[in-house]
């Protein structure tokens, strides 16, 4: 059996967040990771200054990847909106590992089946790993959420998102993100988004359950996006996109049960206006490792904000993608 202090299920933002402050305060962390890391993660890359300040990070000193933009480019329904910016892109596949190995907890390959209490309060992972605090950062499916967490925050499926993209290196002449809002009535967007040193991430989003009301497929929107590409920002591209799906926040009546923790994704804590799930999820491990650290309550209503500030245009989106479904807490 292999101890510790702090068992994180998943090595993503939210968990790396999580053991990185525990681990400056001296407690023993285990993360397990059914994923080797550098691991292939399908994600936009965007990250807002707040991510930046959040992690503490100097992006001088970053040894991967990072674009800055200075300005994002928004659509909606024709309407071009050129909007002075500064926000970031960065490649997943690289940003998790770093932070990963940047937190300086140990780590290790492991896809979690059950979880257990035993006599003395701890938890108890395949007969394996034990650790006296529990915190879930494993993604829509987390093994925490499934076990301790699923009865008392069911999924709200008006709240879920599907999404379809494809990163691929590219040689892309235009440096801006690019946006497009409702576009042939999806209920959602799409974009496009640089990388540096060659790689570009397009992709679209919209809300589950109103694409499939909708009667038009995904497919559909995919294929009308790569068409619009193809005329000026990605020439000749080649795509193989894959799919995946998360949800926004709701109501989230439960977040931690005993000693363990539920983080990110794995509780459901994206943004609503721009579907954004990184600061939300290295805000909550934050937060959880705080509550860990000085005993304090793990309260996670301010944790998701609005990715635009929280004005009129993240209320006006949020609406939009959502109509008013799974009112939340959260302040904006």
């Amino acid at each position: 059996m292999i101890n510790c202090d702090v068992l994180i299920v998943g090595g993503g933002p939210a968990g790396s967040a999580a053991a990185r402050k525990l681990r400056q305060a001296g407690a023993d962390v285990l993360v397990l990771d059914k994923e080797t890391f550098p691991r292939l993660k399908l994600c936009a890359g965007w990250i807002t200054p707040e991510v930046v300040s959040d992690l503490e990070m100097d992006p001088a000193a970053y040894p991967h990847r990072f674009l800055t933009f200075q300005k994002m480019h928004a659509y909606f329904k024709g309407v071009h909106l050129p909007v002075p910016c500064v926000q970031h892109s960065i490649r997943r596949t690289e940003f998790d590992a770093w932070l990963l190995e940047r937190s300086g907890a140990r780590h290790q390959h492991h896809t979690v089946k059950q979880i257990e209490r035993d006599a003395d309060g701890g938890y108890v992972v395949d007969g394996q790993f034990r650790g006296h605090y529990l915190i879930g950062a494993g993604g829509t499916r987390c093994p925490v959420y499934r076990s301790f967490f699923r009865e008392a925050n069911p999924r709200a499926t008006e709240l879920q998102t599907v999404t379809l993209e494809h990163e691929i290196e590219y040689d892309w002449q235009d440096p801006d993100c690019h946006l497009w809002f409702f576009d042939r009535g999806l209920p959602g967007y799409s974009w496009y988004v640089p990388k540096a040193r060659g790689y570009l991430n397009i992709g679209i989003g919209g809300m589950a359950e109103r694409i499939k009301a909708s009667g038009v497929d995904i497919w559909d929107h995919w294929n009308h996006l790569v068409s619009k590409l193809d005329k000026r920002l990605a020439k000749g591209a080649k795509y193989d996109p894959h799919g995946y799906s998360y949800y926004l926040r709701g109501n989230v009546d439960v977040v931690r049960v005993d000693n363990a923790f539920i983080t990110g994704d794995a509780v459901g804590l994206a943004t609503r206006d721009m579907c954004e799930g990184i600061g939300p999820a290295i805000r909550s491990g934050h937060r959880a490792a705080e509550s860990i650290l000085r005993g304090t309550p793990y309260r996670i209503e301010d944790v998701t904000g609005g990715s635009l500030g929280g004005g009129l245009a993240t209320k006006l989106l949020d609406w939009a993608f959502t109509r008013g479904a799974g009112a939340h807490s959260a302040a904006a």
